[in-house]
């Protein structure tokens, strides 16, 4: 029993030797998804796949290439050096050139730089927004505030914008989702909002008759 058991751990220990860190694939079903964004891999799509040490043993964790390349472009890089297409069962016929990934790193860092922090306040474009709170239309180059609301995915919860008339506010604190607090808020509105005039900024936070 023991001289079977150490060949079945020597034999596992040797299929994980085998892996290797990185395999670039097209991948052969639409059965796994990409831990990056957490949606399925379709048949065909170039994946990226990432040696891990799980539970049950090591294998590999699945992200699409482009995926991978705006969250973790260092794997990318490490599995370009390797040439990681060529340990796929079957390599892909081409893979995107490194510097058009990089491109997509940078552009996604530029995204992540220019997204607000909620709560803050803003012009409105448009006009064609409705507060909401109230429900009214937002008028054109008013100020509006945005505060957190929480959104519910399956599982999973985010904070997201929501826009509501300066004397609105107080009302939407009440909510019982909102995420955000009546306390500091006044601080973070003109620490979050510097795209909004000092002079509009602070007509708006008069309006919201909170007490800071």
């Amino acid at each position: 029993m023991t001289d079977e058991t150490d060949r079945k751990d020597k034999d596992a220990a040797t299929d994980e030797e085998q892996l290797p860190p990185y395999v670039i694939e097209n991948a052969r079903s639409g059965r796994s998804r990409c831990k990056t964004c957490r949606r399925t891999i379709d048949k065909g799509a170039l994946r990226l796949g990432v040696l891990i040490e799980g539970p049950f043993g090591a294998g590999h964790m699945w992200h699409h290439l482009k995926c991978a390349a705006r969250k973790m472009i260092d794997r990318v890089e490490e599995a370009y050096a390797l040439e990681a297409w060529r340990q796929a069962k079957t390599p892909p016929e081409s893979v995107p050139d490194l510097e058009q990934l990089r491109l997509l790193r940078s552009a996604a860092e530029q995204q992540r730089k220019q997204r607000k922090t909620i709560p803050y306040a803003e012009v409105d474009p448009s006009g064609r927004a409705k507060c909401k709170q109230c429900g009214e239309a937002l008028a054109k180059d008013s100020v509006r505030i945005a505060l957190g609301k929480l959104v519910q995915f399956g599982n999973q919860s985010r904070v997201a914008p929501y826009t509501v008339h300066p004397s609105c506010v107080g009302d939407a604190l009440e909510e019982p989702d909102t995420a955000t607090e009546a306390e500091g808020l006044v601080t973070a509105l003109r620490s979050n909002s510097g795209d909004v005039p000092d002079a509009l900024l602070e007509t708006a936070i008069a309006e919201l008759e909170l007490d800071e």
